[in-house]
């Protein structure tokens, strides 16, 4: 495709990342490939990609680097430049959402290629230092607490099953409590939260089952407690999509929500370790324009 650019998170300077490297140019026939080197890096070639004229831009990588991608055309003030996905990152849950094929680099290609658009909710996350925005899911405490302590190099060794050792180690800490308001002026309180764009979090789970990516809306689910064996129960709910049906737990959806805490507490934007409360989350109605099927 002309006038496209791929950015590449190879993860590591390695042979499987030169073999990437060679599997795109081998396929993506008519784009050119920039790589990443360190964390920002996609969101910093992505709007010199858009200053130059790119009009496509393609995050080939998992949800940080999509995340990246796309803070980059947005600070770069393109509402029109498209969003491609090639996922081959640790996590595609964003990938999984629209329906792109997560094990074929040819036929994600060929979602590109086809030139089928949707257009998407764009979430925002405001905080008093910064404004960014998010694409699949964010969450504040005991998930964003994970992402901050499983590092990279975990994550490259084990996959998912990193967040996995990370959670057991802060299972039984006591969580500084989360204050949510939302637009309706309705207040909540939880030990934990997660908001999502769509239907999935952490890969198939289907979290949010109202969720949809052109809504207008987040979907929020407050977990009030946090004990090793509440953990249990919500994790034996969530793999039986029962969650909802937990007394302490609640799911409603929002155009806009605050969070804060008296606490010194973390939140996650698409997986990746991205500040402390107090935050806004907020929504700009269909405003990214993405390749993806029209049916996901």
């Amino acid at each position: 495709m002309k006038n496209s650019l791929i950015i590449l998170n190879p993860a590591a300077r390695s042979e499987k990342a030169a073999r990437l490297h060679d599997r795109l140019r081998e396929v993506c026939t008519g784009a050119s490939i920039r790589e990443t080197t360190m964390p920002g890096d996609a969101e910093r070639v992505a709007r010199a990609a858009v200053e130059e004229g790119y009009t496509a831009i393609i995050a080939a990588g998992g949800d940080g680097t999509v995340n990246e991608v796309v803070n980059g055309i947005v600070s770069a003030g393109s509402p029109e430049t498209v969003l491609g996905i090639l996922p081959v990152g640790t996590m595609n849950v964003f990938a999984v959402e629209l329906g792109i094929p997560l094990n074929s680099l040819e036929k994600a290609w060929e979602v590109i290629r086809s030139g089928s658009v949707r257009r998407l909710d764009l979430p925002l996350c405001k905080t008093p230092e910064f404004t960014r925005c998010f694409v699949q899911l964010a969450g504040a405490g005991l998930d964003a607490e994970v992402v901050r302590r499983t590092t990279r190099e975990s994550k490259k060794a084990l996959g998912p099953l990193s967040y996995l050792l990370s959670l057991a180690q802060i299972a039984g800490q006591k969580p500084s409590p989360i204050t949510l308001r939302s637009d309706d002026g309705k207040e909540r309180v939880g030990s934990f939260v997660l908001l999502g764009n769509g239907r999935f979090y952490g890969g198939p789970f289907k979290m949010f089952r109202k969720g949809s990516p052109i809504d207008g809306l987040l979907d929020v689910l407050v977990f009030r407690n946090q004990s090793p064996w509440d953990l249990l129960r919500y994790m034996h709910a969530i793999l039986v999509g029962q969650q909802e049906e937990l007394s302490d737990v609640e799911y409603f959806q929002t155009g806009e929500i605050s969070l804060s805490s008296e606490g010194i507490v973390p939140f996650e934007l698409d997986g990746e370790m991205s500040g402390y409360l107090p935050v806004n989350f907020s929504v700009k109605s269909v405003a990214l324009p993405v390749f993806a099927p029209l049916i996901a």
